[in-house]
């Protein structure tokens, strides 16, 4: 699983998402924890390469190893209330289970940023998740996922949203 890269400078807070999203997605696919492949990444996926370019290998060259961490282990923290928030906010009749599961990790990922972390302001986290979403799908998997985390950023964040 790799993203196209994206286009311009570096961005390690960008690439700490597309990291945490690559291992949301690996600790759901291998079944292994979310604090394992955090590590995996840490010693060998995350850093520049001898040999190797940006996000191949599902390297990631420059990230925010803090930022990275966080929102791995926000995702990991009461994982069934985040997914109970994600769904909640999918079309009737959607569940996680129907969802690719690249875009049920951009989701667990943005909405673990959201709920537990604080952070920036709630439209950037949608805008970097939106970006991640767009390197992965051509198709209108974006739209999907920019109409959840909208939807979840209203209910977790109402604040940002109701400001005079």
């Amino acid at each position: 699983m790799k993203p196209r890269p994206a286009a311009g400078q570096a961005r390690p807070r960008t690439g700490a998402r597309v990291a945490a999203v690559q291992a949301l997605f690996q600790a759901e696919q291998t079944g292994e924890s979310p604090e394992a492949v955090l590590e995996q990444f840490l010693r060998h996926r995350i850093g520049a390469a001898p040999g190797e370019q940006g996000f191949e290998d599902g390297r990631v060259e420059e990230a925010d190893t803090a930022l990275f961490a966080r929102v791995v282990r926000a995702a990991a923290t009461r994982p069934e209330d985040l997914d109970q928030v994600i769904a909640s906010h999918l079309a009737a009749g959607w569940a996680m289970g129907r969802l690719d599961p690249v875009l049920r990790a951009i989701l667990r990922a943005a909405g673990a940023e959201l709920r537990d972390m604080g952070g920036p302001p709630a439209r950037v986290v949608i805008k970097e998740y939106m970006d991640i979403a767009h390197g992965f799908f051509g198709g209108e998997e974006p739209r999907f996922c920019n109409g959840v985390l909208d939807a979840m950023a209203r209910s977790l964040r109402a604040e940002e949203f109701h400001k005079g």
